[in-house]
């Protein structure tokens, strides 16, 4: 697994974050770690998890397909960040209700206030 250390982007906190949340499998194609390594190295990675939470921030209680309607931003791409946010703190889910997108059940996101540590 690899682990990222990198400054918080999606908030103001100067400390570190510890991100251990693999961006690939070890039984996806090399193709895929070399995608991870390459948005790790140029700092795409940390520049999507800052455009999710601020998605988040923006819309609290959104699905992923209503931010993703909200924000212009890919769905898929929401998707694959919104978990790393939450390993790092930032975010948290919420109940499952229908999502007024896609008409299933689906979570709600919310962000975390990073002075309290609490809902924002």
């Amino acid at each position: 697994m690899t682990t990222i250390r990198q400054e918080t982007h999606w908030d103001r906190d100067c400390r570190l974050r510890l991100i251990e949340t693999p961006a690939s499998r070890a039984t996806d194609p090399s193709t895929s770690a070399d995608a991870e390594a390459e948005i790790n190295a140029t700092g795409l990675r940390a520049f999507q998890q800052s455009q999710t939470t601020s998605a988040v921030r923006r819309y609290p209680g959104c699905t992923m397909a209503e931010l993703a309607q909200k924000t212009g931003l890919d769905r898929y791409m929401l998707g694959r960040r919104i978990s790393e946010c939450e390993t790092a703190g930032v975010v948290f889910r919420g109940l499952k209700r229908r999502c007024s997108v896609t008409g299933r059940m689906a979570e709600p996101w919310f962000a975390v206030d990073p002075e309290q540590k609490v809902a924002a």
